[in-house]
């Protein structure tokens, strides 16, 4: 007699436990392998800014140390425009695959989607963090011909000229831009911003036609080594290694003010996590080898986890966007 078992009465678990441990084990195969082979090939590294700024300078130390450390190009692909939202987009639609990357700073990641109201996409929620670069405070510089030689002075020359100053900055709303719009607002003075498309505003500094501004130091460390510019007081809480004996904003009366800088790594959502790991990791066994050069440039190392680098960008949003709303700064 011919017997027939019919396996819909089988216990549905010892079916499916075979299954899902095929399954897990595959998973965390292809994981691995992605996370051993990859780089496999040449990785773009998307800058949303001209070439030779901060971004820009920053991207290229880094992408050549990862370069021969994993044994493939990292190519640096200059996207300006649109205050860094280009480039920027350029990477949020990109193939989730780790070889395109952005070197991503204060601007486009935390201060853009309050300043422009159209922003096709979130930085905060379609990238995904790798891992933090450096901090790059700004500096309060002035023109030789100002004839406040501390910050305390310039303090004093700004209030007894109410609205007979000029400042310039790299654009409407932009760490530069805002950095001098707080320290207005904390002085209680009037003193007029002239926005400017990148270096040039420097270039108008350096001829006198402003008198101070906010830059970021790796954007003006030689001219004040070559007295061109004078160095006040610099916006991070901490003094920057790249600025001995300049004093701190904060430091100066003004407790509490702190309007710099960042850049770091930053990846199109849904790009495996064997890849972000993989560059966190090398990111950070690289930092120490670059950190005197960087110093001697103007920036501050920082590197750390992926997750801590989302929670400070988090943190970077929320206080930039409560700045840019009571600036009433916009962009189209």
């Amino acid at each position: 007699m011919r017997m027939f078992i019919a396996t819909s009465h089988l216990p549905r678990v010892s079916l499916l436990r075979p299954l899902a441990a095929i399954l897990i084990g595959l998973l965390l195969t292809t994981g691995a392998a992605i996370a051993q082979d990859y780089p496999a090939k040449p990785v773009r590294v998307v800058v949303a800014f001209t070439a030779g700024g901060t971004t820009d300078m920053l991207a290229r130390s880094v992408g050549q140390a990862l370069a021969e450390r994993l044994k493939q190009p990292f190519i640096i692909d200059n996207r300006p425009g649109g205050g860094g939202n280009i480039g920027t987009e350029n990477v949020v639609r990109a193939t989730p695959d780790g070889y395109t990357l952005l070197v991503g700073s204060v601007g486009p990641i935390a201060i853009n989607q309050t300043l422009y109201k159209n922003l096709s996409y979130d930085p905060l929620k379609d990238l995904v963090p790798v891992v933090q670069i450096a901090d790059v405070p700004n500096v309060l510089v002035v023109h030789p011909s100002v004839p406040a030689k501390t910050f305390e002075e310039f303090l004093a020359y700004v209030k007894a000229n109410p609205g007979k100053l000029n400042y310039g900055s790299t654009g409407v709303g932009t760490s530069s831009h805002l950095s001098s719009y707080m320290l207005s607002q904390r002085l209680g003075v009037e003193t007029l911003h002239v926005p400017y498309k990148g270096a040039n505003a420097l270039n108008d500094l350096l001829a006198g036609r402003l008198q101070f501004m906010f830059a970021t130091i790796p954007s003006v460390i030689q001219q004040i080594k070559a007295g061109k510019l004078r160095a006040l007081a610099v916006s991070s809480l901490k003094p920057s290694r790249s600025l001995p004996g300049v004093p701190t904003v904060a430091e100066k009366g003004l407790p509490g003010f702190e309007a710099g800088s960042w850049f770091g790594f930053f990846a199109p959502k849904g790009t495996p996590a064997s890849v972000i790991a993989t560059l966190n990791k090398n990111v950070n066994d690289i930092l120490p080898q670059l950190e005197a050069q960087m110093i001697r440039e103007g920036a501050d190392p920082v590197g750390g986890s992926a997750a801590q680098y989302a929670k400070f960008t988090q943190s970077e949003y929320v206080k930039w966007k409560a700045v840019v709303e009571s600036s009433g700064a916009a962009a189209e």
